[in-house]
C-alpha cells in the first residue's frame, strides 16, 4: 500500500497525533526556560517601596500587554486597564486606603491589628504609576461561554491578568505592589467608573527600594508558607477522620470576638539609622510624614487658636457660661491659657484668632504676647436647633480668612490646630454626624465638665439640628463631597471650624505638615480634603480624645494618632504634646550613628 505524507496546516498546530504520542513533552520550551521561569515566580514579591524615578513607557505597555495575553473565560477579555500617574489622583486612592486600614484593624485583635497598621502603605504615593485592572461585568454572565454557571469567572479571568502583570514586571526588575485596602464603590467613584465595572483593587508599579528576599508578610511574621503536602488533596476532599489531623484548617482569620521623592527619601534616610526599620513606630510615619513635606530642617510650629461663640450655648449645652471664651481668648493673647502654654512648652509660636467672641472684639494686646487676627463673621450666626449656624457667604469668606493664615504660618514650619469656644463639642458632633452619617447617639460626648443631663440636651439639639438640615444637605450631597461639605460647615459649623478649614487648606498649600487637635481641632480636615483631596497627604493625627466621635473623624481621615490620653482639653493642646514629641524625633534622627 501506498503511504502518503500526512497533510501539514499552515496555519494552527502543525503537530500530528503520532508525534504527540511518540514524545509527549516535546512541547517543552527548555531547561533554562523552565528555570528561567521558576526563578520569575519565586521572587516575585509584594513591592511596598518604590524610587520616584520614571518607568519608560515602553516598559509601562510591555507589563500591561502581558496581563492581555491572560487567558479569559470563553475569551471574553473582560479587563481593561486604566494607568494613572496624577498625583492627586493616587493621593485620593491613599486616602481612601488609608481609611480603609484602619476600618480593617478595628476588627482585628489587638496584636494582629499593630500588625496590619504597622504594614507600609505609601507605596500608593510614591510608585510614579498606578494600574487598576477593571473587570467589565456588563455583559450577562448567560451571554459569555463558561459564565452561565461560574458567574465570577471573569473576575478570575482579570486576576490572572495580574498575575502575569505582576511576573513581568518582575522579570524587568519593576517593582509591583497589589493593594485592595479600599470600598470598592468609593474606588470606582474616584475613576468614574461605570455601572457593572469592578475593579480588583490598585497596582502600584515602579522601581523598587526594597529588594526582599521573602514575601514581606512573611517577613513582618503575619504568616508563614503552608508546606505544599498541606494543600494538595487527592481525589475529593476528605472527611475529618480521613486524615491524620483531621480535614484541612480553614485559612485562619484574625477577626476580634463579636510628594512621592521626599516620601522615599525620607524612608532611606531612617533605615540608615543604626537603628532597627520603624522601630519608632507610629511616630517613624509621622517623621516620615513631616520630612517630606516640610523637609527634615522643621524645628519648630506655630499653633493657630481660633475662638468663637456659639448661639448653640444658650441652649443649656454646656457647663461653663459663654463668657469663659473671651476669658480663654485673652489668656492665650498674654500666653497664659493652657494651649498657648503648651505651645510655648514646645517651642512653638501662637496664633490667637477672634472668629467672633462677645466681648473680645475690642481688646488690645498690650505688647509681648502672642499675635492676634481678627475673622469675625458679618452676619447673624443660628443656634443649628432653629437657624443654620453661618451663612454660607460667611463660611466661604472665614475659609479664605484662614486660608491666608495658612499660608503665612505654613511658610515657618508646623500648623497646629486649636479651637476654644464654649459649646463647640455640640456643634462639632453635629457637623461629625453630617459629614460621617453617625447617628447622635453614637457622636454626641461629653464635652468639658458635663452631666448626664447636659449630654441628654446636647444629643437632642444634635436631633433637632439634624432633621431641620436635612433636606439641603440630601440635595447638597446629589453635587458631590464639596457641596456637602460647605453645606454642612455652613449650617451645622462653627466661625472656628471655618476659619481652621482655610487655614489646612492654606498650610498644605505651602507643603507645611498639620497636625489636628481634638474633635473640633479634627473636623476642618475633613471639610478641607473634601474641597481638595491632596490636603490629606499633609495631615498627622496629634492625638484621639474622648469626644465619642472623634475616633469616626480619623479613621474617614485615614490617620492614626500618635498619643491617646483621653484628653478632654482644647485649644490645642494634644496637638502641642504631639508636635514636642515629632521634633523630639527629628532631633533624634539627626544625632543617631547612621550606617554604610
Amino acid at each position: 500500500m501506498t503511504h502518503y505524507a500526512r497533510p501539514t496546516p499552515t496555519i494552527g498546530d502543525p503537530s500530528s497525533a503520532a508525534e504527540r504520542r511518540e514524545d509527549p513533552s516535546g512541547w517543552a520550551m527548555g531547561e533554562d526556560v523552565v528555570a528561567a521561569l521558576a526563578s520569575v515566580v519565586a521572587g516575585r514579591r509584594d513591592i511596598r517601596r518604590f524610587r520616584p524615578d520614571a518607568v519608560p513607557p515602553d516598559l509601562i505597555e510591555a507589563v500591561i500587554a502581558a496581563g492581555h495575553q491572560a487567558p479569559s473565560v470563553g475569551h471574553s477579555q473582560p479587563w481593561r486597564f486604566i494607568v494613572v500617574t496624577d498625583p492627586a489622583t493616587r493621593d485620593a486612592a491613599a486616602a481612601m486606603a488609608d481609611r480603609a486600614r484602619l476600618e480593617q484593624a478595628d476588627h482585628l485583635t489587638s496584636e494582629r491589628a499593630a500588625r496590619l497598621l504597622d504594614l507600609k502603605l505609601e507605596g500608593l504615593r510614591e510608585a510614579p504609576v498606578g494600574l487598576v485592572v477593571a473587570c467589565d461585568r456588563r455583559t450577562p454572565a448567560t451571554g459569555v461561554l463558561g459564565r452561565a454557571t461560574f458567574t465570577d469567572a471573569d473576575l478570575w479571568s482579570c486576576a490572572t491578568a495580574v498575575q502575569n502583570m505582576w511576573l513581568t514586571a518582575r522579570a524587568h526588575g519593576l517593582g509591583m505592589g497589589w493593594v485592595t485596602l479600599f470600598e470598592p464603590p468609593e474606588l470606582a467613584r474616584l475613576l468614574h467608573l461605570p455601572e457593572g465595572v469592578e475593579t480588583l483593587g490598585w497596582l502600584c508599579l515602579g522601581w523598587p527600594d526594597e529588594r526582599p528576599p521573602s514575601p514581606g508578610l512573611e517577613r513582618a511574621a503575619w504568616s508563614r508558607r503552608l508546606p505544599l503536602d498541606e494543600v494538595i488533596l487527592r481525589e475529593r476532599w476528605p472527611a475529618p477522620d480521613e486524615v491524620e489531623g483531621g480535614a484541612p484548617s480553614p485559612p485562619p482569620s484574625h477577626l476580634r470576638g463579636p510628594n512621592a521623592d521626599r516620601l522615599v527619601g525620607a524612608s532611606d534616610d531612617a533605615d540608615a539609622l543604626l537603628s532597627p526599620p520603624e522601630s519608632l513606630g507610629v511616630l517613624d510615619r509621622a517623621l516620615n510624614k513631616v520630612i517630606a513635606t516640610g523637609g527634615a530642617e522643621v524645628t519648630t510650629g506655630t499653633l493657630v487658636l481660633v475662638g468663637a461663640d456659639h448661639p448653640v450655648a444658650d441652649l443649656g449645652v454646656s457647663a461653663y457660661p459663654a463668657s469663659v471664651t473671651a476669658d480663654v481668648m485673652r489668656a492665650a493673647v498674654d500666653g497664659a491659657s493652657v494651649g498657648a502654654a503648651a505651645a510655648r512648652a514646645a517651642g512653638l509660636a501662637v496664633t490667637v484668632i477672634d472668629a467672633g467672641v462677645t466681648g473680645f472684639e475690642r481688646f488690645a494686646p498690650t505688647g509681648g504676647g502672642e499675635a492676634l487676627v481678627r475673622a469675625r463673621p458679618e452676619d447673624a450666626r443660628g443656634d443649628l436647633a432653629d437657624a443654620d449656624a453661618l451663612t454660607r457667604s460667611d463660611a466661604e469668606r472665614l475659609i479664605e480668612r484662614g486660608r491666608e493664615v495658612g499660608v503665612e504660618v505654613g511658610k515657618r514650619g508646623m500648623v497646629l490646630l486649636g479651637e476654644v469656644g464654649v459649646g463647640n463639642t455640640t456643634v462639632a458632633a453635629a457637623l461629625a454626624c453630617a459629614l460621617l452619617d453617625l447617628d447622635p447617639d453614637d457622636a454626641v460626648g461629653l464635652g468639658a465638665g458635663s452631666d448626664s443631663e447636659v449630654v441628654a440636651r446636647k444629643r437632642s439639639v444634635v436631633t433637632q439640628a439634624l432633621l431641620r438640615t436635612a433636606e439641603k444637605r440630601q440635595a447638597a450631597t446629589a453635587k458631590g463631597a464639596h457641596e456637602l461639605a460647605l453645606t454642612s460647615l455652613a449650617a451645622l459649623g462653627g466661625p472656628e471650624i471655618a476659619v481652621l478649614t482655610g487655614v489646612v487648606l492654606g498650610a498644605a498649600s505651602v507643603g507645611a505638615p498639620v497636625i489636628l487637635d481634638g474633635l473640633a481641632g479634627s473636623l476642618p480636615a475633613v471639610v478641607a480634603t473634601a474641597i481638595d483631596p491632596s490636603v490629606q497627604g499633609y495631615l498627622i493625627a496629634g492625638h484621639q480624645s474622648r469626644e465619642r466621635a472623634h475616633g469616626a473623624v480619623l479613621r474617614v481621615l485615614g490617620l492614626e494618632p500618635l498619643l491617646s490620653l483621653r484628653l478632654r482639653a482644647g485649644e490645642g493642646v494634644g496637638a502641642c504634646l504631639a508636635a514636642s514629641l515629632i521634633l523630639q524625633g527629628l532631633q533624634m534622627r539627626a544625632l543617631t550613628a547612621r550606617t554604610g
